[in-house]
């Protein structure tokens, strides 16, 4: 029997970025891609590598367009992403880049959006799946999650340099491992209820089996991966979960659909108690819960696994929360459910008290 989303007359779809361009060395190119746009550009350059990275981002440029490098504070906040767009329109820029990890990429996003300009996306990590969509998750002053804004098309170009992204501490890819863990069960449970996408429509076919070699990748090459970034070496199990962390991810979960590993993570954040781990590792957290919630026992424990193998957190206090008090899994399961939140494209009925139940198992 088919479920909803794949009766007929459904009209579906999907997100792609303009290009994807993934290898070692490419922050080479990255001001003569800026110079298919136009003749000036603005860097937004995370702080974690601004000292690391300001004279190869500018001897990219050398010879390409004028330039300006400015760095980022930390948050994707509202103020940040204001000051980035008035700083772009007020230089008279032509593309804004966002270079760092995943708060930097998206805030860059969002003040493409609204200085209305072309947006290039050049992670230093694949900790997440951020660069490609065209979804930007906007956080309080304090690191709490405000909200999730969708942008009206997806950055225009992401370049990805494998070699900076092997030199990072291997604890960011296994946190890009965690976020693509969700995206085939996240997926697979709006598939299976019919929810809608990023795009308010049900996936094409594509996006589901984009999510599927997602995951299948990162089973498969996962540890390799980590071994090889320990050596500082891009080898191929490197390349192969860095695209599946990125590329396949970034799609998946925006063609595919979010669900409840990632209302969870966003009830998770709501503790001060994790604010000291990556949005992956929450994830990765969240993915375990949402088996629990759906009875998904044996593969609970597949995954469950899966995660030790790839230094992914299996317990709450693998995350900071000591004490998972009822207090707590309250706070956490009550900002999971709150009314219109993704846990509800699950194909079950999810209530505050069962979200309690499955985080109780993660104790």
């Amino acid at each position: 029997m088919l479920v909803k989303a794949e009766q007929s007359g459904v009209v579906r779809g999907a997100r792609f970025p303009g290009r994807y361009i993934q290898g070692v060395g490419t922050i080479a190119r990255l001001g003569e891609e800026a110079g298919g746009f136009g003749e000036k550009a603005i860097v937004l350059l995370d702080n974690g590598v601004f000292d690391l990275l300001k004279a190869d981002v500018e001897a990219s440029f050398a010879t390409a367009l004028q330039v300006e490098i400015f760095r980022h504070g930390g948050e994707c906040s509202e103020r940040a992403i204001a000051a980035l767009a008035a700083a772009a329109k007020s230089a008279g820029a032509s593309v804004i880049v966002g270079a760092g990890g995943g708060k930097a990429l998206d805030t860059a996003k969002a003040a493409g959006r609204d200085a209305g300009l072309p947006v290039i996306v050049f992670p230093t990590i694949a900790a997440s799946d951020a660069p490609c969509s065209a979804l930007a998750v906007v956080y309080n002053e304090d690191g709490t999650v405000a909200y999730d804004t969708f942008l009206p098309s997806n950055p225009d170009l992401v370049l990805v340099d494998t070699a900076l992204i092997a030199r990072a501490p291997a604890r960011f890819l296994a946190a890009g491992i965690g976020d693509a863990l969700a995206t085939w069960y996240e997926a697979e449970s709006c598939r299976r209820s019919g929810a809608l996408n990023c795009m308010k429509m049900p996936g094409v076919p594509l996006a589901y089996e984009v999510a599927r070699f997602c995951r299948d990748t990162i089973f498969e090459f996962g540890p390799a991966a980590l071994d090889e970034c320990d050596a500082k070496t891009a080898g191929p199990a490197l390349e192969r979960v860095v695209e599946a962390n990125i590329l396949l991810s970034g799609i998946g979960f925006e063609s595919g659909g979010v669900a409840a590993a990632h209302a969870i993570h966003h009830g998770l954040c709501e503790l001060a108690d994790v604010h000291h781990h990556l949005h992956g590792e929450k994830v990765a957290i969240g993915v375990l819960a949402g088996l629990k919630l759906n009875g998904m026992d044996d593969e609970y424990e597949r995954v469950r696994q899966f995660c030790l193998a790839v230094r992914l957190p299996t317990t709450l206090a693998d995350i900071g929360i000591d004490e998972a008090t009822p207090e707590k899994l309250a706070v956490v399961a009550k900002r999971a459910c709150r009314a219109g939140e993704i846990i509800h494209n699950e194909p079950i009925t999810v209530t505050e008290e069962m979200v309690v139940r499955a985080l109780e198992a993660l104790v």
